[in-house]
């Protein structure tokens, strides 16, 4: 067997010469990985990606002719496969702008790289790899969702939701967002893993694309019901609870926690200590086990606790771990869930009072 038929095909699509040649360097240098093409702008790309039949494609946002997202939506549309959006940019509206290739299909999106060596080149390498195992790309439709059975508990009223996630989150989480009223009676707090400098943008990407409020928590703030708060970069994030009967972000810098900060699983003990049964708990797609021993603690104090299901999910590790240790009372894909979460706060909050 050609020992060069398992290694994992690469398209890199860069209209910068430097960046292409760099990120062609990086990932040639690993012998799981081989550049089997590159492309100039997103017509060059679709094109190539017919051609080349990659794997996996490193997709710039910002090209002449055709865009990142264009690209993806065409190539999604003809020959699905993992691509994976790098952005040179930083500044909040053109992040924002960036995340519309995630409406299109995209997986995530990475920060390029700018020497060899870097997080960013590490990062890059090691995402291509895990990329390369997800074997269907799905995008989740806008349906109404199908009536739920709740699970029988005592009836406590709901004080928060309380949600994790990882590759593949941020789809998910404009689907459940949106399927919330806009008086929606409790407030929202996400974990999400993503890569450093991205999370102000997702947070604008997420208010627009779900027409829920989302912004990046920050120290001390009180939580608003009918608004989400995403953990920002690199800090772990925790509920206090104050002295009006509601909750505060805490945040800290502590060690990472299964390889991540913030971590779900910081995050969903402090729920579970600060809200108990009065939260709902929901782990969403990514890699490997953050939160998901923690959602089970949820369960066991009476919180409402729901993962997303291993169809719908990009990565089915965090939700499928949970599902494993009967972490979940409901398993559902993310159109349901959102469903699910009007269905019962309305049902157990009545008019909205906790």
């Amino acid at each position: 067997m050609n020992p060069d038929s398992k290694r994992i095909r690469v398209l890199v699509v860069e209209d910068s010469p430097v960046q292409r040649e760099l990120q062609v360097y990086l990932i040639s240098a690993d012998p799981q990985l081989e550049v089997v093409g590159t492309a100039r702008d997103g017509r060059e790309a679709v094109e190539q990606v017919r051609r080349c039949r990659p794997d996996v494609v490193t997709m710039d946002f910002h090209m002449p002719n055709m865009d990142g997202a264009e690209a993806t939506r065409i190539i999604m549309e003809t020959q699905p496969l993992p691509i994976i959006v790098i952005s040179g940019s930083s500044a909040r509206g053109e992040v924002a702008n960036t995340f519309r290739a995630l409406d299109a299909g995209a997986l995530l999106i990475l920060e390029k790289p700018a020497i060899p060596g870097s997080d960013a080149a590490l990062k890059l390498v090691e995402t291509i790899k895990l990329m390369a195992e997800v074997k269907v790309v799905r995008r989740w439709p806008v349906a109404k969702a199908s009536p739920v059975r709740l699970e029988p508990r005592p009836e406590a009223s709901v004080g928060l939701v309380a949600i994790g996630a990882s590759t593949g989150g941020p789809l998910a989480l404009q689907t459940i967002l949106a399927a919330l009223p806009r008086d929606f009676p409790v407030p929202v707090a996400i974990v999400q893993h993503i890569s450093p400098g991205f999370t102000e943008g997702f947070a604008e990407w997420l208010t627009e694309a779900s027409g829920f409020p989302v912004n990046v928590a920050a120290q001390g703030e009180g939580l608003v019901p009918g608004r989400a708060y995403l953990a920002p970069d690199g800090r772990h994030m925790a509920l206090q609870a104050d002295k009006q009967g509601g909750y505060r972000i805490e945040l800290d810098g502590a060690d990472l926690e299964n390889g991540h900060r913030p971590s779900v699983s910081h995050f969903f003990r402090s729920v579970a200590a600060t809200a108990g049964k009065k939260a709902v708990g929901v782990i969403l797609t990514g890699m490997g086990k953050d939160g998901a021993a923690e959602l089970l603690a949820l369960r066991e104090l009476g919180a409402v606790t729901i993962a997303q299901n291993r169809e719908s999910s990009v990565v089915a590790g965090m939700p499928g771990e949970a599902i494993r240790l009967d972490a979940a009372a409901h398993v559902l894909p993310p159109e349901q869930i959102g469903g699910l979460l009007a269905v019962l706060v309305k049902r157990r909050n009545g008019n909205g009072v906790q």
